[in-house]
């Protein structure tokens, strides 16, 4: 059968050799087993992995002298067998027997031809159910102690419960515990004992018997004394009693017939006088009873107490006597008196005749008897006499300095005790031993003295003077003259001071700096500069102190005034800046006027411009008054900074620009810092830089809307556009007709003349081969149009720098009235190669003669140096008496564009061919 271990230790080996660890654990060191049983024997073992096991075994150490081979013992075959896998190295052992019993150890062996072993092992310890007795003797007497032990140990398996039977009969059970203990055995006790374990029924078990004799009544009874020795009170004793009985005696204690309590000892704690008498103890039991011899407690003196008599009051001269009383066992017979201490007499009874005060004072008595001595309380002999030897004291002694602590003492000698009085010259202080003042004062200083009084009489010192010394008090300052001071005055300052002894020493300061010593102080031609706080230090041996200051205030007229501008450093418009106005005077001017330039701005010591404009730039100053004078600041300046303002373009020339002339614009500006950029801009577009835009030989196309952009670090501002008006002769001068196209009998033709030019042109028209004009304006119109009309028509424009003439038009009536163009249509169609032949002949004369006329028109142009071209055309009024009849316009084209039309035109009962030629004038 394998059972559970109960551990019982824990062992860990750790066996190293040449840096090779081996490990062999048992996690146990003792094993106790029951006959019979099985059991497993734990282990477990490492070794390094690359060490070969090449053997196990289990050694058996029955003693130090003998040790076997388990697995070769004859006595261990077929019972034994060994648990071996991986690190496992646990021995079964069935049917363990009382040769087990010993030392077990595994032996490791490697390939390297060595072994390892735990040196400890497991010992192995067998029990059966064996009972052992143990008794007090050899004979068991009723009342003896019997203790009965079954097997040798616990088993280290499950823990059995021990049965116990008395002659065959189940007498009791105890789990995990072998011993039956009979502490106090009687008769019935008497029998045969054995005991057998749970589980372990069938193992024989060993049985004792057990035989009690009778017992006898209690015999030499006896008290004993602990501690022993002398007892003195506020000991702690225990009386202890001693018999020799069977069974053991109850005992019972007495003192004289009084039962006090049972049990073998009675203790008194803090023992008292009296506890003192005759105590026994009573044994007793079944058989009878004894008592003890009776013990008596002794004790040295106690409640010692001296009496006196007479009782009442005792006055000087009277007759007195004390009397010393004590307890003790056995009584005091020795007796000792003490005064103060010293010794003075003896016996029980101490007498004084003719009693004096050099008798009062504190006495006692001593009581002693064979187991020691003890004093009594002190008792005061109070003889009554009056006052005398009265005198004062003054504590500390030595010089009194103000603000020390005093006491005066009156000391006297007197019974009963004086009742004091305190005096300063005649006048009463108070009562009291002492007088004492704290924080004494110099009014404290005086003749000091004290009166004793009790109901036999009175007596007063001598007296006794308190001189207080004290540093330097109500020290002050006086000015004089002690009305207004003004500069130039001599003044004096005096201080004075309250001290013991009085002061030598004075110093002056002034607004916390010496300025001077001595108890005067003087100034001379006083200025402003001596103006300010004063005070004096007072000083002797015992301290110093100052005056309160005094202001010495030296009128004066104004000085010093400034103006401060806040915030300083630079001012932008918008800002808000105070002007501050500051001064020196006294009293302070209340009177303040500000200017700029010569103007008054305000009053008050400063002066505020919120939002400040340009316009508040300038130099200003203040003026400051008092009943003494008046006095004016230096001037500041106020420089404002702003941007840009007032933004404008100027032309030079100023008057007419032709082209041709040198112009140039001009840009100004307000502003602070000045500006330093400028740009240029014309009809929007940038053009140029610089405050100055230069254009030299201008032409038309210079014409246009200019302005200028100032920029200072606070900002820009565009100016005006101004407007460059360049004056020029006409170009480009032309004549359109309108209506366009085919032009017939009755229609209405009108003639416009456009021109390029500055100031605009005059148009006149003419007719060629007529030599006036025949209209003015910028159209010449024809109502009815017909062929007495036909014929070459320009215009020419004029102003006061010159002139041009256009290319000649054309206008020729295409044919009859338009209803009787129907009617000629076949004529024109049959006519057809005849027209063609003669416009060809038409187109070369016209050619020709046109070529001709186109040099003198260029030679009355004039040419402009600018691109840029202005129009103005004005209508020019006609008379009534022009009459025109439109019959026919043609277009000027390209220069290498010729057109010839050709039509047949009823004309009264003629027919004519008009032929409208556009002519180049180049």
């Amino acid at each position: 059968m394998v059972s559970a271990v109960l551990l019982q230790s824990f062992i860990w080996i750790s066996l190293i050799a040449t840096g090779v660890q081996y490990d062999i654990t048992h996690i146990i060191s003792r094993m106790c087993v029951v006959r019979q049983s099985t059991v497993l024997i734990p282990c477990k073992y490492t070794h390094p992995q690359h060490e070969q096991v090449s053997a196990v075994e289990w050694l058996h150490e029955k003693s130090p002298e003998k040790e076997v081979r388990v697995s070769q013992d004859p006595a261990f075959e077929g019972r034994v067998e060994l648990q071996a896998d991986a690190g496992n190295c646990s021995l079964l052992l069935r049917d363990v027997n009382e040769s087990d019993a010993g030392l077990f150890r595994f032996v490791l062996g490697t390939g390297s031809g060595r072994n390892w072993t735990n040196a400890q092992g497991i010992r192995l310890e067998v029990t059966d159910a064996e009972v052992e007795v143990k008794t007090q003797s050899d004979n068991v007497t009723e009342g003896d102690w019997i203790v009965f032990i079954c097997g040798s140990c616990i088993p280290s398996m499950t823990v059995p419960t021990y049965i116990w039977k008395k002659d065959g009969h189940l007498h009791s059970q105890r789990h995990g515990e072998n011993l039956l203990d009979l502490e106090s055995v009687g008769l019935e006790d008497r029998g045969q004992y054995s005991c057998t374990m749970s589980g372990h029924e069938g193992l024989n078990s060993t049985s004792v018997n057990i035989t009690v004799r009778p017992g006898y009544p209690p015999k030499s009874i006896s008290v004993s004394i602990s501690p022993s020795g002398e007892i003195v009170e506020g000991d702690s004793v225990i009386l202890s009693c001693n018999s020799d009985a069977k069974p053991p005696a109850e005992i019972s204690w007495y003192k004289g017939k009084t039962f006090l309590q049972s049990g073998d000892t009675y203790s008194i704690s803090n023992i008292k006088s009296e506890a003192s008498g005759n105590y026994y103890c009573s044994a007793r039991n079944k058989y009878g009873s004894q008592s003890s011899a009776a013990v008596n407690v002794m004790y040295p003196p106690k409640s010692v107490s001296v009496s006196i008599n007479p009782s009442g009051e005792i006055v000087s001269g009277d007759s007195v006597t004390l009397n010393c009383s004590s307890d003790s066992n056995p009584p005091a017979l020795n007796f000792s008196w003490f005064k103060e201490g010293k010794s003075v007499g003896s016996g029980r009874i101490f007498s004084i005749s003719n009693i004096s005060s050099d008798h009062s004072g504190e006495y006692k008595c001593r009581s002693r008897n064979k187991h020691g001595e003890k004093n009594s309380d002190t008792v005061m002999l109070n003889v009554m006499y009056p006052p005398k030897s009265v005198s004062v004291s003054i504590s500390p002694s030595g010089e009194i300095v103000s603000g020390d602590s005093v006491t005066l003492n009156c000391s006297s000698d007197s019974k009963p005790p004086a009742e004091i009085s305190w005096f300063k010259g005649g006048t009463f202080l108070g009562s009291g031993d002492t007088y004492s003042i704290s924080n004494i004062k110099s009014e404290a200083s005086g003749n000091y003295y004290c009166s004793a009084r009790n109901k036999h009489g009175s007596q007063s010192s001598a007296a006794v003077t308190v001189n207080v010394m004290y540093p330097p008090k109500s020290v002050s300052v006086s000015i004089n003259p002690s009305g207004e001071i003004v500069s130039g005055d001599s003044v004096t300052l005096n201080c004075s001071s309250d001290s013991n002894p009085p002061a030598l020493n004075f110093s002056w300061f002034k607004e916390g700096k010496s300025v001077g010593s001595g108890r005067i102080f003087s100034i001379s031609n006083i200025s402003s500069d001596h103006s300010g706080e004063y005070k004096c230090r007072s000083r002797n041996k015992h301290g110093e102190k100052n005056s309160d200051t005094v202001m010495l205030n030296v009128m004066y007229p104004l000085k010093s005034v400034s103006v401060s501008i806040s915030p300083s450093g630079e001012i932008v418009s918008g800002d808000s800046v105070t002007l501050n106005c500051s001064s020196d005077s006294n009293p302070p001017a209340l009177n303040f006027s500000w200017f700029k330039g010569g103007t008054i701005l305000g009053s008050g010591d400063t002066y505020s411009i919120s939002n400040i404009k340009s316009e508040a730039s300038g130099n200003y100053y203040c003026s400051a008054r008092n009943k003494h004078g008046s006095q004016s600041s230096a001037a500041v300046t106020v420089n404002v900074m702003y941007p840009p303002k007032s933004v404008s373009v100027s032309i030079n020339p100023s008057g007419e620009i032709v082209s041709g002339d040198s112009v140039t614009l001009n840009c100004s500006s307000d502003s602070n810092p000045p500006a330093l950029n400028f740009s240029w801009f014309k009809e929007g577009k940038s053009v140029g830089s610089g405050r100055i835009f230069s254009i030299s030989n201008i032409s038309s196309d210079h014409s246009g809307e200019y302005k200028c952009r100032s920029r200072n670090k606070h900002g820009e501002k565009n100016s005006d556009t101004v407007m460059l008006n360049v004056m020029y002769p006409p170009k480009s001068v032309s004549v359109s007709i309108s209506p366009s196209g085919e032009i017939v009998s009755g229609d209405s033709v009108t003639l416009n003349c456009s021109s390029d030019s500055n100031p605009p042109a005059e148009i006149s028209w003419f007719k060629e081969d007529e030599t006036s004009a025949v209209g003015s304006g910028q159209s010449f119109s024809i109502s009815s149009f017909n062929s007495s009309f036909s014929g070459r028509f320009y215009c020419e424009a004029q102003n006061k720098y010159g002139s041009q003439r256009s290319a000649s038009v054309s206008l020729t009536v295409k044919g009859v009235q338009r209803a009787a163009l129907h009617t000629v249509s076949g004529i024109v169609a049959g006519c057809g190669g005849l027209i063609f032949i003669i416009s060809i002949i038409i187109f070369i004369m016209s050619r020709m003669r046109r070529e001709g006329e186109t040099e003198d028109v260029n030679q009355k142009q004039t040419a402009d140096a600018s691109d840029d071209t202005y129009a103005a055309l004005d209508p020019a009024s006609r008379t009534s008496a022009d009459i025109y009849s439109t019959i026919a316009s043609v277009q000027s084209r390209a220069p290498d564009d010729t057109y010839t039309a050709l039509e047949l035109q009823s004309r009264s009962s003629e027919y004519e061919t008009l032929a409208v030629t556009s002519a180049d004038p180049h």
